[in-house]
This record gives C-alpha cells, sequence and structure tokens, in this order.
C-alpha cells in the first residue's frame, strides 16, 4: 500500500503562488494532482509520468501550474503561479501504477488533501 502525503497548502493573494509538495511511500510509476471546489465535483489538474517524459494537463491551468517530480525522494510537486480565486479548492495528490493520463480506473492511491485558497 502507497501512502501519498500532501503539503504546501495555504492561503495566498490572487496573482500569487504557492508549491505543493506530494511524498510517496514508494516508487509509482505516475503521479499527479486532482482539486475539488465546495459543492462541485473532483477536477482532474496535472500529472506526470515516471521519467518525466509525459505530463498531462487540465485545460484550467495550462501555462500557469508546472508539475515537476523527483524519484530519488518519490516526491512530485506542484508550482502554482498566477493563482486565482476559481483555484480555491482542496487538492488531492494521486498515484497510479498505469497510466499518467490518470483516468479514473487508473489511480491506485490518493492523499488525504491540503487546501489552497487564493483571495481577491
Amino acid at each position: 500500500q502507497v501512502q501519498l502525503v500532501e503539503s504546501g497548502g495555504g492561503l495566498v493573494q490572487a496573482g500569487g503562488s504557492l508549491r505543493l509538495s506530494c511524498k510517496a511511500s514508494y516508487s509509482v510509476y505516475a503521479m499527479g494532482w486532482f482539486r475539488q471546489a465546495p459543492g462541485k465535483e473532483r477536477e482532474f489538474v496535472v500529472a506526470i509520468d515516471y521519467n518525466g517524459d509525459y505530463t498531462n494537463y487540465g485545460d484550467s491551468v495550462k501555462g500557469r501550474f508546472t508539475i515537476s517530480r523527483d524519484n530519488a525522494n518519490n516526491a512530485v510537486y506542484l508550482q502554482m503561479n498566477s493563482l486565482r480565486p476559481e483555484d480555491t479548492a482542496v487538492y488531492y495528490c494521486a498515484a497510479s501504477h498505469r497510466s499518467a493520463r490518470m483516468a479514473e480506473g487508473d489511480i491506485a492511491y490518493w492523499g488525504q488533501g491540503t487546501q489552497v485558497t487564493v483571495s481577491l
């Protein structure tokens, strides 16, 4: 069983930046992030494969968010720039043994989530 532990959430003003981290207890092929805002469904944000050769970004974050990973530490990072109030959500780390496309059936593990709040 792989455990995922997120960190780095917080409160930031619109236009600001935050960096989220997720550390896995074991190496996993693909890692990524989803988010869920109050009253909304969980939304795919971004994912990356093991070597970093393939990244998959949701349309709402392209050009603003960047994913990277450090395989020596079984970690993935999400650099979030130009944050908007609509980015406010709980951000969940996810991991898959199968695919960085992170379809519903691909995800094997979830983190507990970290809150990101963007104020005006």
